[in-house]
């Protein structure tokens, strides 16, 4: 092409001065006639050679042609920025690269309806622009159409080469910056300062942890990764590292906003609830931390990568400082009065529901729990803590065996409980169901079983059907008793038998005995319906063959005498029948029903 008279160069630029000319202020040089735009820049080059002039006089005219080209030039390429900005498509080619969100689920349900961050299955359905990088997550799209991007870098040249720099990243951080804080907007990322974050109600900042793993995923991996790309595309080359200027210029603020919300829960008070929303947020981290060292590459974005590090470290600080609270809270655990009709208590059920999501996070956790507990009355003196012998699990990771510890201290806990019942037998019962819930969630879940391991749960297998024959002893042995021989037989002089009165009072204290366990323990409450069957017939194979064999040998003795229907009672299907009200725990009426009547 050839080059303009300098003349002809200066008429240009002045046709287009917006502060001289009402038809310059009302029409876009960029926005027309392609002609017309080359025209102008070859014209704006011809003033720049100019400069390098000897002539002062010259000089000083290409000066001010210059500033007059200068400040057109930021309108054309501020106007280029902003009528190729549209928030809401970036946000719908940016959410094309995540998966579908979950379904949120009632967050009273905090514990047990916890949804994990998938991690693995991020980015696996892309139809955005596929990124001049090999990365597999990041998935930068076109921000700007590529006619308008060499626009914008013709312009950039021009003002760079002018001594203009400052102005065109002003311009373009300003324009770009406004863009991100709207699509931020539109992912659900609030303004907030860590304060504001930390004096939101838990249940308030599960769903916003939901939705920032979401977005910042969006950010990163397209949003952030996307301005890069833009920056480089009108920049490189421009000038010494302008790119990344206008890079920083525009998404440092943003960057720092998305990560305070990050920071402000890692910092935040540490309470069992919050362990497994910040277990998703470090999994989220940790999945984003080879993006964000990608796209925030440069010395001045190591602020940012530091600053997302510092977040990931805090979070596993967090989450290991939260288990140990939760062992404590689990041995001090307060509450005296005893649960009604010795049924699973709810310490039990919250602690095996937590212990079961946290064999879910086992992944993470396993790196970040890295020593075993050290706690014990054998290393502290302390009578108020239970023993745990470290030895026996020399092969267990250290949060298998701060699984078992939460375990023991549980149960040592339960033991406490079962204290405050005035009758034994509810107190083995107490220990025995309890027991009994704690292996069956461990066997419920492949997860947890695989930690804690067989050898473990036999212990605990042991320990409730230790409290079931505690308890049939406590009971069933005074009741039993009645049923012996001993004390019944008379002899001596010319005759021996059977003494009425003694067999008639055995009857009597028999069905007082067994009306009064009847009456009680079918108000007892063994939840499980296997385990109350199994506790059933192991009373009735000990209690219907030594009442059958007790009645088949002393009925004649009393139905020979006066009103036997006040001593015998029963028969053997009336017991039968009787045990199957037990554990129930619905009040039967008081006396027991006879097939008799």
């Amino acid at each position: 092409m050839e080059s303009l008279p300098l003349e002809t160069a200066e008429k240009i630029i002045l046709r287009w001065d917006s502060t001289a000319s009402e038809d310059a202020r009302d029409k876009m040089i960029f926005s027309g006639d392609r002609d017309e735009a080359d025209l102008y820049l070859q014209a704006v080059d011809e003033i720049q050679r100019s400069l390098s002039s000897v002539s002062v006089s010259v000089s000083e005219k290409g000066n001010s042609a210059i500033q007059i080209a200068m400040a057109r030039l930021e309108d054309e390429f501020r106007n280029i920025l902003i009528s190729h900005t549209d928030p809401s498509t970036t946000d719908d080619e940016a959410s094309q690269t995540l998966e579908p969100p979950p379904l949120d689920n009632d967050d009273s349900q905090t514990t047990s309806s916890l949804l994990r961050f998938n991690s693995d299955s991020a980015a696996s359905s892309v139809t955005a622009s596929s990124s001049y990088r090999s990365t597999s997550s990041i998935r930068e799209i076109d921000l700007i159409p590529s006619d308008a991007v060499y626009d914008l870098r013709c312009i950039a040249e021009r003002m760079v080469s002018s001594g203009y720099l400052r102005e065109c990243i002003q311009v373009y951080g300003s324009v770009r910056k406004s863009s991100l804080d709207a699509s931020f907007r539109n992912l659900g990322i609030e303004k907030l300062s860590i304060g504001d974050v930390q004096r939101l109600e838990w249940e308030q900042l599960e769903n916003k942890i939901r939705r920032w793993i979401r977005a910042a995923k969006v950010c990163v991996r397209t949003l952030f990764a996307s301005e890069k790309k833009l920056c480089e595309q009108i920049f490189d080359g421009v000038g010494t590292a302008i790119d990344d200027a206008c890079f920083m210029e525009t998404v440092k603020g943003p960057a720092i906003q998305l990560f305070n919300f990050a920071e402000a829960i890692s910092i935040s008070r540490r309470s069992p609830e919050k362990l497994f929303k910040i277990l998703d947020l470090h999994d989220a981290l940790t999945d984003l931390m080879p993006d964000i060292d990608l796209v925030f590459d440069s010395k001045s974005s190591e602020s940012i990568r530091v600053q997302a590090a510092e977040i990931l470290s805090r979070l596993g600080e967090a989450a290991r400082g939260i288990l140990s609270e939760f062992e404590n809270a689990v041995l001090r655990e307060p509450s005296r009065v005893p649960v009604p009709g010795g049924t699973i208590h709810p310490l039990t059920r919250y602690v095996m529901n937590y212990i079961s999501l946290i064999s879910d996070y086992k992944v993470t956790l396993n790196e970040l729990i890295v020593s075993k507990p050290s706690t014990g009355s054998r290393y502290s003196g302390d009578p108020g803590i239970p023993d745990l012998d470290l030895n026996e699990f020399e092969d267990k990771t250290p949060l298998a065996v701060h699984l078992i510890w939460i375990i023991v201290i549980l149960q040592f806990n339960l033991d406490g409980k079962s204290k405050h019942y005035k009758d034994t037998s509810l107190a083995h019962l107490f220990v025995m169901n309890n027991v009994h819930y704690i292996v069956q969630k461990v066997r419920g879940s492949p997860e947890l079983r695989e930690m804690i391991g067989d050898d473990y749960l036999k212990k605990l297998t042991g320990k409730f059907r230790q409290a079931a024959t505690s308890y049939q002893r406590a009971t069933w042995v005074k009741v039993l008793y009645c049923l012996r021989d001993e004390g019944l037989h008379v002899s001596g002089g010319f005759s021996s038998g059977v003494s009425k009165s003694a067999l008639r009072e055995r009857f009597k204290a028999f069905n007082a005995m067994f009306e009064d366990v009847h009456r009680t323990q079918a108000v007892w409450l063994i939840p499980d319906s296997q385990l109350r069957e199994e506790l059933r017939i192991s009373i009735s194979e000990k209690l219907i063959p030594a009442y059958r064999s007790f009645l088949g040998r002393f009925r004649s003795h009393i139905e020979s005498g006066r009103h036997p229907e006040n001593y015998i009672k029963y028969s053997v299907e009336d017991l039968e029948d009787a045990v199957l009200d037990f554990f129930e725990g619905i009040p039967v009426s008081q006396h027991l029903r006879r097939r008799s009547e």
